[in-house]
């Protein structure tokens, strides 16, 4: 019974024993071999031997060292025969390429292992292309920014309407801000806090929509009567008024001399400045009022969105539009042209749809969806990073902020009690304005700037009053 137990042994003669432990040749794997014989035990009839472990030489990487070139008197039998372990027998001679006293006479140096190229572990920790390189690389980087979760500055805001088809707030490339407040339009200017009544439609009208020319000098206002008046920001003056919609005007857009106007009425039209006319052409295609509109970054197309839940893109020279989305299962209000892609338009749906939309405009293609959870009134590109805010309603009132194309999230910002149905985004691209029906005003520094990566926080309080700005 105790020799069945017994572990197997192997037997090698001392002589085979001493052989393959001075076999010069490289091993295929690893091999266990046999030692000297020890002194057999009293209790044992047969000769036994230890075991001791030999590693792969083919991939100890011996190879990736060699001898330095020494003196002819240096190139001793033991030398020989260590040379002759280490690197096989067909190693080459070193004694004959001695030529100087000053021979560095180091046994090993260090070469270059050009078998690494080869490895598929050496080309992912080597290549600048290969993607998690790429992805490590970027988050060791840039780790993710912390964005501030309270407004910096808070304006009391009385008479701002709770209605989702209006649109009462923008901020000029001057650094001025408009809000109408029913039959009126303040002017604030975020340099200095200066509050500047621009004007009173009187009792029977209302502010429907203020929206600045591009170059900040001239605010558009859409009336609840149809009409839209020019102003003069800079003399409080205004320069003209332009009638053709039959009701509430409640979304404007610019294009250089061009002011397009969209209207309850189904209608968009197109105002020039430079004619006496009141509008050059109008654009049909809504079933229902028209909320939403944006022009492109170079002024070639034209995005509406409308109660009929339908996306439209046009352009100066059709009288029908060159696209016509219908994915939205609700109102679309968001509209937002990407500054960094052309032909990138993303849009939002309004509370039984929640959605925002990416469409490529160049083939009409639909390129991504995301379904935010609630109602999408707002869009807004950062021109500084390639990330997107949306503002929402029913049933979170949240603002949050989207990295492109991932659409990760980023930040989720609260504190609004109603609807967050205004938007506006500062000239520098940090800053954020937000409206609601709560009749309050909030910014927030929510993106980094161009040298700067992370915004700087500064908190204050601000407050309208019932009469003006303060």
């Amino acid at each position: 019974m105790a020799a069945a137990d017994a572990k197997p042994r192997l037997n090698v003669p001392p002589s085979m024993a001493a052989a393959l432990r001075l076999d010069p040749q490289p091993h295929v794997g690893a091999r266990r071999l046999a030692e000297a014989p020890r002194t057999p035990s009293p209790s044992s009839k047969s000769t036994t031997y230890s075991d001791r472990f030999i590693p792969c030489r083919s991939s100890s990487r011996l190879h990736n060292f060699a001898l330095l070139d020494s003196p002819s008197k240096d190139d001793t039998p033991y030398s020989r025969l260590l040379r002759a372990e280490l690197f096989g027998p067909d190693s080459p001679s070193p004694g004959a390429a001695a030529s100087s006293p000053n021979t560095n006479t180091n046994l090993f140096r260090f070469k270059k292992d050009h078998s690494a190229a080869t490895s598929p572990f050496a080309a992912a920790a080597t290549d600048p292309h290969n993607d998690c390189t790429a992805g490590s690389g970027e988050t060791a980087a840039s780790p993710p920014r912390k964005v501030p979760k309270t407004p910096h500055k808070v304006l009391d805001a009385p008479s701002l309407q709770d209605d989702f088809y209006l649109n009462l707030v923008d901020w000029s490339s001057h650094n001025m801000l408009a809000v109408g407040l029913g039959t009126c339009v303040y002017l604030w200017s975020a340099s200095n806090s200066k509050v500047t009544k621009l004007c009173d439609l009187g009792p029977r009208d209302t502010v429907c929509a203020v929206h600045w020319s591009r170059e900040g000098s001239y605010l558009a206002i859409g009336t609840g009567l149809g009409d839209v008046q020019i102003w003069d920001t800079s003399r409080c003056k205004r320069i003209r008024n332009m009638g053709g919609h039959q009701t509430r005007a409640g979304v404007l857009a610019w294009s250089s001399c061009i002011l397009s106007s969209g209207s309850r009425d189904k209608n968009i039209l197109q105002h020039d400045i430079r004619v006496p006319s009141d509008y050059i052409s109008k654009f049909s295609g809504h079933r229902s009022e028209v909320c939403g509109l944006k022009w492109s970054h170079d002024d070639r197309e034209l995005a509406s969105g409308g109660n009929d839940n339908q996306l439209l893109v046009w352009n100066q020279r059709s009288q029908q539009p060159l696209l016509r989305f219908t994915e939205h299962t609700a109102a679309v209000k968001a509209i937002a042209w990407s500054p960094h892609q052309q032909g990138l338009l993303a849009s939002g749906g309004g509370t039984a749809d929640r959605c925002i939309r990416f469409w490529n405009t160049a083939n009409g293609n639909v390129l991504n969806s995301i379904d935010t959870g609630s109602q999408v009134c707002n869009l807004a590109w950062c021109k500084n990073v390639n990330e997107i805010v949306s503002t929402h309603g029913y049933s979170q009132n949240q603002i949050m902020v989207w990295k492109y194309p991932s659409m990760s999230k980023v930040a989720t910002l609260t504190g609004h009690t109603m609807r967050v149905l205004y938007l506006a985004s500062s000239p520098d691209g940090q800053t954020i304005v937000t409206g609601a029906g709560d009749e309050t005003l909030r910014f927030w520094n929510i993106f980094p700037s161009v040298k700067t990566q992370t915004p700087v926080r500064d908190i204050g309080l601000w407050s309208f009053s019932r009469s003006h700005i303060r």
